[in-house]
């Protein structure tokens, strides 16, 4: 029995778990994901899924993570600190076993742009219905449709972006509002992330952002369905909004950096 998963919008509706697997659309770059976790899985790495092989209809076969994802409406498990300070701390030990990953015989689908394309592999859409939580806890990234080479900060701030949010407030209406910077300083410290790092971090929230909305509307022009789905006029416009409050904040942004660290 094929059952859909929840999530994703790309893949929306076309992601489906059969018994303890999972079966997904191949890609042109199925290879390249399919390398990175393998090497995951052979340096030991436990929160990525495993790569099963290609099922008889050509979709890959990956290891169902058991667990629950931060699926819309977000539970209030999701929404705590202590679960945004277990994300910070999953991506930090993502990073680090993927740091003897060489990504240079692969291709991939959209690699960070310059100064953020170097320096190891990204996940690149850490969004919250691609982390796998049990008892509260994160515990596996899943989909890594769009990894590719890039530098850590790159993942930090799509990640910050999105689990604390850092947005017009306007635009959040569960409990994280008002509680954007807070919740920053929590998380760059969860994941450890260093001076250089807190420098590159305003940069790398900028244009990452625009990254991924980026390919959100040229996905939409293109037909995928996912895509057109979500990009309507209010989705530009919440964009919109969000990059206009990281230029208001920006040196309140820089100051919780700053006195996150330790």
């Amino acid at each position: 029995m094929e059952v859909p998963l929840l999530g994703g919008t790309a893949n929306r509706g076309r992601v489906h778990r059969v018994g303890d697997t999972v079966r997904r659309p191949l890609r042109t770059t199925s290879a390249a994901t399919h390398a990175l976790l393998r090497h995951l899985e052979e340096v030991g790495f436990d929160g990525a899924p495993r790569v099963l092989g290609v099922d008889d209809a050509g979709r890959e076969v990956l290891s169902y993570v058991p667990g629950q994802a931060v699926t819309a409406p977000a539970p209030a498990w999701g929404l705590t600190d202590a679960a945004l300070w277990s994300v910070g701390r999953l991506l930090r030990r993502f990073h680090d076993a993927a740091a003897g990953f060489d990504p240079e015989p692969h291709l991939w689908s959209h690699p960070a742009p310059a100064p953020f394309d170097g320096g190891g592999i990204t996940h690149n859409d850490p969004n919250l219905d691609n982390v796998v939580f049990r008892d509260g806890q994160a515990v596996a990234l899943i989909d890594f449709d769009l990894s590719g080479p890039g530098c850590a900060v790159w993942d930090v701030a799509a990640a910050a972006r999105l689990w604390a949010p850092l947005r017009d407030p306007v635009d959040t209406t569960d409990i994280r509002r008002g509680r954007e910077l807070q919740r920053l300083r929590i998380f760059v410290d969860a994941y450890g992330l260093d001076d250089t790092g807190r420098v590159d971090f305003l940069p790398a929230l900028r244009d990452s952002h625009d990254w991924m909305y980026e390919i959100v509307r040229t996905g939409a022009e293109d037909g995928t369905p996912g895509f057109a789905a979500y990009w309507t006029p209010e989705t530009a416009a919440r964009a919109d909004r969000a990059r206009a409050w990281f230029t208001r904040n920006a040196g309140s942004i820089g100051e919780a950096l700053l006195a996150g660290r330790g």
